[in-house]
């Protein structure tokens, strides 16, 4: 089958802006230069990346990739992982001075491990399991002006328990962004929703937003541009 140049373009950008194929043939959530991300939506990534989290408190219910895309990022990192052995490896790869794993098993000691430190948190990501008892314990815990992330969440259309999990996060009066698309490891699109507070100011770490995004036209110089479309047209 014969393919268009511009649509071989495009693969090519998927391939190289976002490292797609090594995703996927890997099993692995990182970007193109090799470095973590989280299994979240390509948009909520590339938001998320925008903004300056170095004074903020992160909490996760959930450990993985995204756990030292937080890291690199935040004041400090807390993550709760269920499944022991995972706990095991991640607690042996991702050692950090600003990172702190525990393991909770599937019980109220999960979504209960929030209150442990008596402290409430900037972004609180809930994706992990009891989705729906997180987000509530999340509500509570949540700094004035923060943010709660739950991935996933367009399986509200097929599942009671992200029904209820929004259904909690919407009792705090919270501003619910969806941001649709793919995302690492798969070959279909999903959701990542962030509800945020009311007051949520969170700074920029650039002088303007937003930034150009992964495999955007306009971050080419006006030259670049110009031969682009001319290949391209």
């Amino acid at each position: 089958m014969m393919y268009s140049e511009k649509f071989l373009k495009f693969i090519e950008m998927w391939q190289k802006e976002f490292a797609i194929d090594k995703t996927i043939d890997e099993k692995i959530c990182v970007d193109k230069d090799g470095n973590p991300i989280p299994w979240y939506t390509y948009p909520a990534i590339e938001y998320l990346s925008q903004l300056d989290f170095s004074n903020k408190d992160i909490f996760e219910f959930g450990c993985g990739n995204s756990t030292m895309f937080w890291v690199k990022r935040a004041n400090s990192v807390t993550s709760i992982e269920d499944n022991l052995n995972w706990f095991s490896k991640w607690q042996e790869e991702f050692k950090h001075d600003k990172l702190d794993i525990r393991w909770r098993d599937e019980g109220e000691g999960y979504f209960n491990a929030i209150f442990e430190d008596n402290k409430k948190y900037d972004v609180i990501v809930v994706d992990g399991k009891r989705r729906a008892d997180c987000a509530r314990c999340a509500l509570k815990s949540l700094k004035d002006g923060g943010m709660i992330i739950l991935d996933d969440s367009d399986r509200i259309n097929t599942s009671k328990e992200y029904v209820d999990a929004v259904n909690e996060l919407k009792k705090g009066d919270l501003i619910q962004i969806d941001f649709y698309g793919f995302c690492p490891m798969n070959n279909y699109t999903k959701t990542t929703s962030l509800f945020l507070s009311r007051s949520f100011n969170f700074k920029s770490l650039y002088t303007i937003q937003p930034i150009n995004g992964l495999g955007n036209l306009w971050s080419m110089g006006r030259r670049n541009r110009k031969d682009f479309f001319k290949v391209n047209k």
